[in-house]
């Protein structure tokens, strides 16, 4: 089997995973991530808007935002870095690049700690992603500037055993899920 064949089918036994744990969470996910981001008060940070059966972050990036800036990622493009709007809670959004909400009046930020929605992970602090490398080619870029802690959230259910990696694949530094907050020695 192909690394891309792997891959694929690795994706899609982790977003079976992840669906079903979608489907069985209360909506309190976010409690042990708003735990975690509380010892980083005024760190400009960002999050996401959760898509499909994506881990909701919302409640904790609400929380940050009361104590620093909190961004949400912008796709300009196949094949670039993502950027990073301002985001606070009941603004304006619209849909951006491949239908990813983004505030309808972009300020721009340069976040210091990314929260990093995945497909699957290992304790190793590998991710599987969608396949598309914004956040790999985005924390290279962000790592040449300066430390930048990457945190990986997930439902404890999308934990794989292995992941098939290529040599572009940024590693996560933390992944906290509803139940644990697994923190990875520094690379």
């Amino acid at each position: 089997m192909s690394l891309a064949e792997d891959k694929r089918a690795a994706r899609a036994a982790a977003g079976a995973r992840r669906k079903a744990a979608h489907a069985a969470d209360p909506g309190a996910a976010a409690g042990v991530l708003s735990s975690v981001l509380a010892g980083y008060r005024g760190v400009p940070l960002s999050g996401y808007m959760p898509i499909r059966s994506e881990i909701d972050p919302l409640p904790a990036m609400a929380e940050a935002a009361a104590h620093g800036p909190v961004a949400i990622p912008v796709i300009e493009g196949m094949g670039q870095r993502l950027r990073f709007a301002r985001w606070e809670p009941d603004m304006v959004l619209v849909p951006g690049a491949f239908g990813a909400m983004i505030p309808e009046a972009p300020e721009f930020l340069v976040p210091e700690i990314l929260i990093v929605p995945l497909l699957a992970f290992t304790r190793g602090g590998h991710r599987l992603g969608y396949g598309g490398g914004f956040y790999d080619r985005t924390l290279e870029g962000l790592r040449a500037a300066r430390p930048t802690l990457a945190i990986g959230f997930a439902y404890a259910e999308q934990e794989a055993e292995r992941i098939p990696l290529e040599a572009t694949d940024a590693p996560l530094d933390m992944i906290v899920t509803p139940t644990e907050v697994i923190t990875l020695p520094a690379g």
